[in-house]
């Protein structure tokens, strides 16, 4: 397990400003040593992964999915309960999370194939009967804001489910609805490895090609009500389960995280 001093806790602060804009800045919320540690095995685990671009999402990010199910390091970090106090504060009113999914992600310069981010809610895919729900989004690197950190448009996700992106190309959420354009679109972000961002899986969010001639590189682990019931819906990740549809989901590969 992650020790106390390397993941720090949420302030009161930073849970606010999450449930009023629907995503938040955690400032060092790792410490750089053991960061640099988790990036090592991020850069070893991304070089063995499979390159084939088989959908939208391939065209934006590499990715290595469900990392903490094979690296110890970054199990203990997904299940950190300084992590599992967080994900509890800022979805508020949960008594408990699971987690939904971890991921390495990496994002090659512009040149090396990657493009940007479509904008988009994560939640629209999902088999959860409730969208209480988060992402945290770790950077391993420094991540300037021109090597592509995540947007947000500020308090969409007060605005419930809004469709699918990454279906057609150019079809992204700010297309469907343009008057997402009237929100507030959060600032450029200069991240040092061990910053985070979180936001809701309803927030809008998006990110820019990256411009710089190394690849980001960033740890993501998304959390969910614990009491969340499975609906049924088609998706890759649960279809072979044998969840059972309006149960909670009581699999291995949905622990819960521990957040006395």
């Amino acid at each position: 397990m992650a020790d106390d001093t390397s993941v720090r806790d949420v302030t009161d602060d930073e849970a606010a400003f999450f449930r009023d804009n629907g995503w938040v800045r955690l400032p060092r919320l790792v410490d750089p040593g053991h960061t640099a540690v988790l990036r090592d095995r991020a850069l070893d685990h991304l070089a063995a992964r499979s390159r084939a671009v088989t959908s939208q999402v391939d065209q934006a990010f590499g990715q290595s999915r469900d990392i903490a199910e094979t690296d110890e390091r970054f199990r203990d970090l997904a299940l950190a309960p300084q992590l599992g106090r967080a994900a509890v504060r800022l979805l508020h009113g949960v008594a408990g999370v699971r987690v939904q999914v971890t991921n390495l992600l990496i994002k090659e310069p512009e040149n090396g194939g990657h493009g940007a981010t479509e904008f988009h809610q994560d939640f629209p895919w999902m088999p959860m009967d409730r969208s209480a729900m988060l992402t945290l989004w770790l950077a391993l690197v420094d991540v300037p804001a021109d090597m592509g950190s995540l947007r947000f448009s500020t308090g969409s996700h007060r605005y419930g489910v809004l469709g699918r992106s990454f279906t057609r190309a150019g079809d992204d959420q700010l297309s469907q609805h343009p008057w997402l354009k009237e929100l507030e679109l959060s600032p450029p972000l200069d991240l040092a490895a061990g910053d985070a961002t979180v936001h809701h899986a309803l927030t809008v969010h998006g990110a820019p090609a990256n411009h710089r001639d190394t690849p980001r590189v960033s740890f993501t682990a998304t959390y969910f009500d614990a009491d969340a019931l499975y609906t049924g819906a088609p998706y890759r990740q649960t279809d072979d389960l044998g969840l059972t549809v309006n149960r909670p989901f009581e699999h291995p590969k949905f622990p819960v995280v521990p957040h006395a």
